[in-house]
């Protein structure tokens, strides 16, 4: 059974640039319908006003996905507006790095919120109006590091695995119905998620050069392809989603080698 794009609503959380961006223009693109959320309304109506030219209803919602009432209240708003829901994107993400000891609680816990809560409580609060469509979908953002665990991402790569835990349960228990779940792993996509990562912990010049030259060099995926494989997989009810030889090759090597396949990747990078 496939999704069919056309005519559908999409709700799209951290929309305002980056994969959410061109996911809402690669949707609108094939006839989907959009509510848009993101903390940036000035890009968030630049990206609503691109998807209108493509003949498409599209709504912006002011959203922090850590905003519990602020999500409880969005159903109301889109429905507002389309009057049904038949595809989330939990797409809203931040990064983080630093070592586990060098990152402040209250900083892990915020990642936490927005990364994992933020796909829970959204999630939590749309699922009544995606069971009322005959057929439904689900977009879970997770990440290359949710698959592979990296020293100096935990709390990113915790958020990631907890997105990957929560989606590969949740599409076991939705299984007798009509909503279909993706849960997706790009590799390195260039946004400014990397660009704008909060960072713990002291590094010297060199280490910090040595670091963006790494992130630079893995970092090539383009946003507007990225969002094309994820509609397509949309499209063919894929389970899960691999993006980019590195997402591609981290997830065999795991595999293969469970407990030394950190030592093989992080040879690999150098």
């Amino acid at each position: 059974m496939t999704f069919d794009l056309k005519g559908a609503v999409a709700v799209i959380t951290g929309g305002a640039g980056g994969i959410g961006a061109a996911l809402a223009l690669a949707l609108a693109r094939r006839g989907c319908h959009l509510a848009l959320t993101d903390i940036d309304k000035p890009n968030l109506e630049k990206v609503a006003s691109a998807a209108r030219a493509q003949g498409v209803t599209v709504s912006t919602h002011v959203l922090d996905v850590t905003d519990a009432g602020g999500i409880a209240a969005l159903p109301a708003a889109v429905l507002a507006t389309h009057g049904r829901v038949s595809l989330l994107v939990n797409n809203a993400g931040v990064a983080q790095g630093g070592k586990f000891e060098d990152v402040p609680e209250a900083e892990f816990d915020w990642l936490m919120a927005v990364n994992f809560q933020g796909t829970v409580r959204m999630t939590r609060t749309f699922l009544p109006l995606l069971r009322r469509e005959r057929a439904a979908h689900i977009v879970n953002m997770s990440s290359l590091f949710g698959l592979v665990a990296p020293p100096g991402q935990v709390a990113y790569a915790a958020s990631k695995f907890a997105v990957r835990g929560f989606s590969e349960a949740l599409r076991h228990e939705l299984a007798e119905t009509p909503i279909g779940l993706t849960v997706v792993h790009p590799g390195g996509v260039r946004t400014k998620i990397a660009a704008s990562a909060r960072f713990h912990g002291k590094l010297t010049k060199a280490q910090a050069e040595t670091q963006a030259k790494t992130w630079d060099r893995l970092l090539r995926l383009s946003p507007d392809a990225t969002a094309s494989s994820i509609a397509d997989a949309i499209e063919r009810r894929d389970k899960r989603l691999l993006i980019g030889r590195e997402a591609i090759g981290a997830d065999l090597i795991q595999r293969l080698f469970p407990a030394s396949h950190w030592r093989i990747l992080s040879g690999l990078t150098k």
